[in-house]
């Protein structure tokens, strides 16, 4: 259905354009005249957003290959600048490839920025025709779909009232439910689900559902939300830095998107107090997980206050906690240099890699308290050999294994 063969798209930085009279001079005269290669091409640095490089040119995208079949659901996950839009925009035509192309058979709609298109000034039945013109809906198909449209933006009081006068949530329902009903072949979505309330967000996703599940329709589906990503699309790639590092069936591209991405977060910790903390650890003993925090400080500490939480593979938390809300608040004497240890009996996780953080403050309430020590996800926790004893293989069982007992009468 579509075939992605050697895209790559190159930018200037600091221009609005990528190119000035010198360059397409020296362009023009390099490939028409001499008949060589296009002398920019050579050159450019990796789009690495957080460092500082030595060239103007970027590669947004560098040497991206693969295909979609005909039905096939496909999540295109990365961190923020790995090139996820630019590759959707290249494909809907919004911008050009530098080099490349693509064969795409097939009507496409895309959901890029919903809304784009709405006049202030019209009514919003005025702007569901306007912006379905824009999106390739001839005027017969809005009139037979226009309840429909209205009805799904839950927006049929102010449906003759000006767009000036609604919410941003209101315009975002509304955009949705125009591009939505579209009956394209290929269908492009990229971040949908980061604007809305959760009733919009679960429409949303139900309505892509129903695109999917006939069978006919190819989706290209850009998200952040890894549940969304994993409930939607059967297979996916992984981008970063403008370059393909993994594809394959869904399940395995989020799982290498969240390895990769913890590595990163493990940097993110906070030390207010000059390092105060020496170690942190989390760690499976059989049929209980150990949380340790060791410091030593050069003041005593009075209240040593121990907060943790874990989560899951899609960065929901499972379960968290701190030593107060237990009750725990009477340590005895002040203490310069200490340990602080949690035992959780029996959790039986499944197999996998848990993010955890951790944190820790001299004092009992929030408000009070002195923070020592802040990690976001700054460790992981591995499950291992927990399928030896229970059979738990299907993802939508979740995480946790209860002991259960049956009980026929």
């Amino acid at each position: 259905m579509i075939k992605f063969e050697n895209i790559s798209k190159q930018y200037r930085l600091g221009l609005v354009s990528t190119r000035t009279l010198k360059h397409d001079i020296n362009r023009w005269w390099q490939t028409t005249i001499l008949r060589r290669e296009d002398p920019y091409l050579k050159i450019g640095e990796t789009n690495i957003r957080s460092q500082k490089g030595n060239s103007d040119y970027v590669w947004a995208l560098r040497d991206i290959n693969f295909s979609v079949q005909q039905g096939d659901i496909l999540g295109i996950i990365g961190k923020n600048g790995a090139g996820k839009s630019t590759l959707l925009k290249i494909l809907s035509r919004i911008t050009t490839p530098t080099t490349g192309i693509i064969e795409a058979h097939g009507r496409i709609a895309s959901l890029l920025e919903i809304g784009t298109g709405f006049h202030p000034e019209l009514t919003g039945r005025e702007n569901i025709y306007l912006n379905g013109c824009i999106l390739g809906m001839t005027k017969p198909e809005i009139k037979q779909k226009i309840d429909e449209i209205v009805e799904f933006g839950g927006v049929k009081r102010y449906i003759d009232t000006p767009v000036k006068r609604y919410s941003s949530g209101m315009i975002v329902r509304l955009g949705f439910s125009v591009a939505a009903h579209l009956e394209p072949d290929i269908l492009v979505v990229d971040e949908v689900l980061a604007v809305g309330d959760a009733e919009f967000q679960k429409k949303a996703i139900g309505k892509m559902q129903d695109v999917a599940n006939c069978g006919q329709r190819t989706i290209l589906f850009v998200s952040h939300n890894m549940s969304a990503v994993r409930k939607l699309c059967n297979n996916g790639i992984l981008l970063e830095d403008g370059k393909i590092i993994f594809s394959g069936n869904i399940s395995e591209v989020i799982d290498k998107y969240l390895e990769t991405d913890i590595n990163f977060e493990r940097t993110n910790i906070y030390h207010p107090k000059n390092n105060i903390v020496k170690e942190v650890s989390a760690r499976q003993i059989r049929d209980k997980i150990v949380m340790t925090l060791k410091y030593e400080s050069d003041t005593p500490i009075k209240q040593p206050n121990f907060a943790f939480t874990i989560y899951d593979n899609y960065e929901n938390p499972l379960f968290g906690t701190n030593t107060y809300k237990h009750g725990i608040t009477d340590f005895g004497i002040s203490r310069k240099k200490g340990e602080v240890k949690i035992e959780l009996i029996a959790p039986y996780l499944v197999n996998g890699s848990y993010p955890v953080s951790m944190w820790l403050c001299d004092g009992a309430a929030v408000e009070n308290s002195d923070d020592i020590f802040q990690g976001e996800k700054c460790l992981v926790l591995n499950i291992e050999n927990m399928n030896d004893t229970f059979i738990y293989d299907d993802p939508n069982d979740g995480p946790i294994i209860p002991v259960l007992k049956y009980t026929f009468s």
